[in-house]
């Protein structure tokens, strides 16, 4: 209760201070004039500065997925458009709700932070983001950032960050509604409306997705159980227009999912468990200011925060696809024949996460931007359960301030440089820098550039006090990162190419031990996770976007990630090992036609390579490589009705992205959508 009240109070100070301004102070644009033209006529991404700044002059490695493409595309989940996304893996454990997760550059999922209007929504519990609930409607665009970016977002950024924003409404009022139906008896339905009045816009959306028919331990290994998946979600942005160029934004995101699973025996084979369901309840709330004050100053107050409660039971019985036999959940059939049983749980916490970043940039001359600020953190968990009846709340906190340059020379020359101090209630401080650079040759459309960071990683709260298994004295991960590249447009920017290299390395990583460990507390009996895992990755990125003729678009990616554990005193696995979970070779090609303006067609083709699923290397544990065709399609009858089609694994490839988990098999879906 103290620290939620410390944080408004918080957050009423700066409002007053900052708002103060409004009516005193002329307000001009903070870009340069030049520049300004430069905005609004080509793509501009906010991720890589935190400030909006031109793709031709980005000295990172980004890519932007729109919301137009989810849509033309008929992509229902965040999750699927991650899929296809350059150097990226992403995963699910099952089906429709199951976890979904994303990786970068060889990281681990609790490496990639996920933001969505501003909110931080990475598990204060488990360090990643599960997408199994994030579906993709009232999506502006998505913003990939890859590369360890700690100096500008502090913890969780190791590998990448991934920025999603929602709809601004735009133009005159308008609507839609829809309705799908497909394989799985999957019901999908939602609507949606946005539009400008006077100085307000908005957008706002509503949809619900219902299967039944969708096993998640893979049915090809003997799964009989049909697993079921029902979700709600509510998206909303409303904006202000202020005077002298100012801007109140508030975003809500909300979501409430329940979802059956399956799981394993205590041997641990695979098991079809009967009954076994969690909950998934999230609600995400922020709002911005944004402010110029002179010519050459501006202002943005973001405050946010989410608020997630999840619960789950593992049900009673199931059977063992290894041996056919039937199992169950009382622990005293297990001994001392381990396939027969599994070991029962439950589990609810709840999360809250709440942040406050105070941004200002000064325009210096024409050639400077300095972008400086403060960002208070805190993450909330409570699960009684997990953490000790005696002490069921845990919070971690921090205070943090940065400062970053950005230098414009001629239009040709660019760099970056900043640096970030935070200060952690738990952990003590932690200081991270970056610096990039780039050149564009714009008389033959070329730009090199490179950059070189420094990341760390907070443990979690399951990492520092799970019941029994918690280790207080973990420190944060850390990491080196570097690349460089080069991106080449080709006639008249109707061919793009991209080229580049990637090294990482980190240290300190937190694993659980697996025999007794003296660093570890006494009450754990000496297991529980400590700082000693070290790995290092590298790899090449490859991408390519064409217009072929008018109306025929076709785009691919190559990533070959390469991982290695290295061997450390404590911890003997690593040397010659490759990282669990990463495959060497990923790739996808996307097919956009338009033979005539009301009918659109998309093929895309992905393909991963063959990886293991522990950091053993286990043979009985290695998955071989897959390749899986989507194909979809619209039609607009009229002005107002739409109708869409979409086949999911068209060619009815068998394959596993987690192992012993299931996968579609050939799946049909059609609809229509109604716009008013």
């Amino acid at each position: 209760m103290w620290s939620s009240a410390l944080f408004l109070i918080r957050a009423s100070f700066i409002l007053l201070v900052v708002l103060a301004p409004i009516d005193i102070v002329s307000a001009q644009d903070l870009a340069m004039a030049d520049q300004q033209e430069e905005i609004e006529t080509r793509e501009v991404v906010v991720s890589a500065t935190k400030t909006p700044v031109p793709v031709t002059q980005v000295t990172s490695a980004i890519q932007v997925i729109s919301g137009e493409e989810l849509e033309r595309k008929k992509i229902k989940t965040v999750i699927d458009a991650l899929r296809l996304a350059d150097g990226v893996f992403a995963s699910s454990s099952g089906g429709p709700g199951t976890e979904a997760t994303v990786k970068m550059r060889g990281a681990f999922s609790k490496h990639t932070l996920v933001l969505i209007d501003g909110v931080i929504v990475n598990s204060a519990m488990t360090g990643s983001y599960d997408f199994s609930n994030l579906t993709s409607d009232n999506i502006e665009r998505i913003e990939i950032l890859r590369g360890a970016q700690s100096m500008l977002y502090g913890s969780d950024a190791i590998g990448g960050v991934i920025n999603i924003y929602t709809k601004k409404g735009a133009g005159k009022p308008t609507a839609n509604a829809f309705m799908e139906y497909g394989s799985y008896a999957s019901i999908r339905e939602g609507t949606q409306a946005s539009g400008v009045k006077g100085p307000f816009d908005y957008s706002a959306s509503l949809n619900r997705w219902d299967t039944s028919s969708f096993s998640a331990i893979n049915y090809r290994r003997g799964a009989s159980e049909r697993d079921g998946f029902h979700n709600w979600n509510a998206s909303g942005k409303l904006g202000v227009s202020l005077p002298k160029e100012g801007r109140l934004e508030f975003n809500l995101r909300w979501y409430n999912s329940n979802t059956n699973f399956d799981g394993f025996a205590d041997s641990g084979a695979p098991a079809d468990i009967y009954g076994a369901k969690q909950k998934n309840r999230n609600l995400i709330l922020s709002g911005t200011y944004e402010q110029p004050i002179t010519n050459w100053w501006s202002q943005k107050l973001t405050l946010a925060r989410g608020n997630e409660h999840y619960s789950a039971v593992s049900g009673t019985a199931g059977v063992n696809l290894n041996t056919g036999g039937f199992i169950t959940a009382n622990p005293a059939s297990c001994f001392p024949n381990f396939d027969t049983c599994f070991t029962p749980f439950t589990s609810d916490f709840s999360i809250i996460n709440q942040r406050l970043e105070w941004q200002h940039n000064f325009k210096i001359g024409k050639p400077l931007l300095i972008t400086a600020g403060y960002q208070f953190r805190q993450d909330l968990g409570d699960s009684s359960g997990n953490f000790g009846a005696a002490q069921p709340n845990r919070l971690i906190s921090s205070n943090a301030g940065f400062a970053q340059a950005q230098v414009n020379l001629w239009d040709r020359l660019f760099m970056t440089g900043g640096f970030r101090q935070d200060s952690y209630n738990i952990f003590g401080d932690a200081t991270t820098y970056r610096v990039t650079g780039g050149y564009l040759i714009r008389e033959t459309g070329t730009k090199l550039r490179a950059s070189y960071g420094t990341g760390f990683k907070v443990p979690t709260l399951n990492d520092l006090f799970f019941q029994g298994f918690g280790n207080p004295n973990l420190k944060p991960e850390k990491s080196q990162s570097m690349d460089a590249g080069i991106d080449q447009t080709l006639f008249g920017g109707r061919v793009q190419l991209n080229a580049g290299y990637f090294w990482n390395r980190f240290r300190d990583l937190v694993q659980f031990a697996s025999s007794f460990t003296p660093q570890c507390p006494s009450s754990s009996f000496g297991f529980c996770p400590i700082n000693v895992g070290e790995a290092r990755t590298q790899g090449w990125e490859f991408g390519f976007k064409a217009t072929i003729v008018q109306g025929l678009d076709v785009r691919g990616q190559y990533t070959m990630t390469m991982t290695r554990a290295f061997d450390t005193p404590a911890n003997p696995l690593g040397g010659d090992k490759r990282l669990p979970r990463w495959p060497l070779d990923q790739a996808t090609l996307g097919l956009t036609y338009q033979p005539i303006e009301s009918v659109r067609i998309n093929v895309d083709y992905r393909f991963v390579g063959a990886r293991n699923n522990n950091l053993a290397n286990s043979p009985d544990q290695r998955q071989g490589s897959f390749g899986v065709v989507n194909v979809s399609g619209t039609y607009d009858v009229s002005k107002n009705w739409q109708a869409f089609g979409r086949v999911d694994n068209l060619l009815n490839q068998k394959y596993e992205e987690i192992l012993y988990f299931g996968t579609p098999i050939r799946s049909v879906y059609g609809g229509m959508k109604y716009s008013f």
